[in-house]
């Protein structure tokens, strides 16, 4: 609540009636003051009456100011100056403070949410949000709570049991869980809006901690995958399965908290949206110069590009091909269509100035995870281009919130792992029958480094 509304509200209701009342007293006043100076002007003894009568006003205004200060209420406290008792001590210094977020279910009953917030107040928490959830046989609310520190998970979920709440699931929040439920779902849909790749980070922001499988209709073989489900989607406990737009299943599997038909509908909505919209990638594009002079452009890629990644890649030699995809490079053409649909991840494409493609860098959603992959047509190589992409993917990957990024190549493979190595960050590696996965932990800050081209200005 803003100080203008305190004030506001702080206000007593103006009555026409104190108005009649206030009129009346005036024209008492000037008769009585009319009939003492009729009485003064005709009596001897008028100036002790005039005496008399004003110790009589002075002592009739000194009770009514005692009166007054004694039966009114206290004055409201000064609103920009508060203390809020979740988060100072009774001595009026600052108590180190803890955000939870907390989901409980409650009975449907009058009064089962007013004990749990009462329950919550005797422990000195602040709720900061509130959602229900209703369901068939009662309502899962869930809460944003800044508790005093020493508060542990397990005394407030045990106070939350006492009074009456089950199934209570709680971790630690930060302050990007702030920002209320509405905000929040409508940033998710614009990016969804400008972005057909951001539809499974958006589910996955949405629903919180998930993993999310999308299932393409037909496997790499040209075998169908599966049973699709219905258009309305399918609810099932802790796994929803949704239809996407572009073909196939998007799974979403969260063991840890069921979800609710609230949380089934936001989905269904985001994808819904995505299937209006169509496909759609963002248009922006650099144009950078190489240190021999050749313009490059990077974009962004998608499955309309299949026909020119499919020339380039029979351009690259078995060597190269074997390095990107560990496995026999003739069926190397069934992977792009896969590769560069936007629901698998993000395509950064580099072209010539003729339009040829000469390179692809791909960001792909893994579950929980996130892999980036790399591939330069030979006659392309050892001019940085690599590191370039690799660069970009990164950053595309820290502005996704991803944690870490994985690649998976051959220990041979010298500048792939330069180029990870070239990125500053803190790298994992892990061999196993010459397979090398190099993971590079991201810790919020992480900044695409400063192109080694000189970018053209059109």
């Amino acid at each position: 609540m803003t100080d203008v509304t305190s004030a506001k509200s702080a206000r007593r209701p103006h009555h026409w009636r104190r108005d009649l009342i206030e009129l009346a007293a005036l024209f008492t006043a000037v008769a009585v003051a009319d009939a003492i100076a009729n009485l003064i002007g005709h009596r001897p003894n008028g100036p002790f009456l005039l005496i008399a009568s004003a110790v009589a006003l002075v002592a009739t205004a000194g009770f009514h100011t005692w009166w007054a200060r004694r039966h009114s209420h206290a004055p409201p406290a000064d609103v920009g100056g508060r203390t809020e008792e979740g988060t100072h001590g009774t001595d009026g210094t600052a108590l180190e403070t803890t955000l939870w977020r907390m989901r409980t279910t409650v009975r449907d009953t009058p009064g089962s949410l007013a004990a749990l917030c009462t329950a919550l107040a005797g422990l000195r928490i602040d709720i900061l949000t509130l959602q229900t959830h209703p369901l068939a046989d009662g309502t899962v609310d869930e809460f944003l709570l800044r508790s005093p520190a020493s508060l542990q998970a397990q005394q407030l979920t045990q106070v939350v049991a006492a009074a009456g709440g089950s199934s209570t699931w709680i971790e630690r929040a930060d302050a990007h869980d702030l920002v209320d439920t509405p905000t929040r779902v409508l940033g998710l849909a614009t990016r969804t809006a400008l972005d057909a790749a951001e539809l499974p980070l958006a589910l996955r922001q949405l629903l919180g901690r998930c993993t999310i499988h999308s299932t393409p209709p037909v496997s790499l073989t040209g075998r169908p995958t599966g049973d699709l489900p219905p258009v309305e989607g399918v609810l099932d406990d802790t796994v929803m399965r949704l239809r996407d737009p572009n073909g196939g299943a998007i799974t979403v599997e969260r063991p840890y908290l069921p979800f609710t038909p609230t949380e089934f509908a936001r989905a269904r909505a985001l994808v819904e949206l995505d299937a209006r919209l169509g496909p759609r990638i963002p248009r922006s594009q650099d144009v950078l110069t190489l240190p021999e002079g050749n313009e490059i452009t990077v974009r962004r890629a998608d499955q309309g590009d299949v026909e020119a990644a499919v020339a380039m890649q029979e351009r690259c030699s078995d060597h190269t091909l074997s390095l990107r995809y560990h496995g026999p490079v003739g069926d190397a053409d069934r992977y792009l269509n896969h590769l560069l649909s936007p629901r698998f991840g993000r395509t950064l494409a580099v072209e010539t100035a003729s339009g040829r493609l000469v390179a692809l860098g791909h960001l792909l959603w893994d579950g929980d995870e996130t892999e980036v992959a790399l591939i330069v047509e030979d006659a392309w190589q050892r001019r940085g281009i690599g590191s370039e992409l690799l660069g970009r993917l990164i950053a595309l990957a820290d502005e996704a919130g991803c944690r870490s990024v994985y690649a998976v190549t051959q220990s041979s493979n010298t500048g792939m792992v330069a180029a990870m190595r070239g990125l500053g960050l803190p790298l994992d590696y892990q061999i196993e029958e010459g397979t090398l996965v190099i993971t590079a932990r991201l810790d919020g800050t992480a900044v695409r480094r400063p192109s080694r081209f000189e970018q053209v200005e059109r």
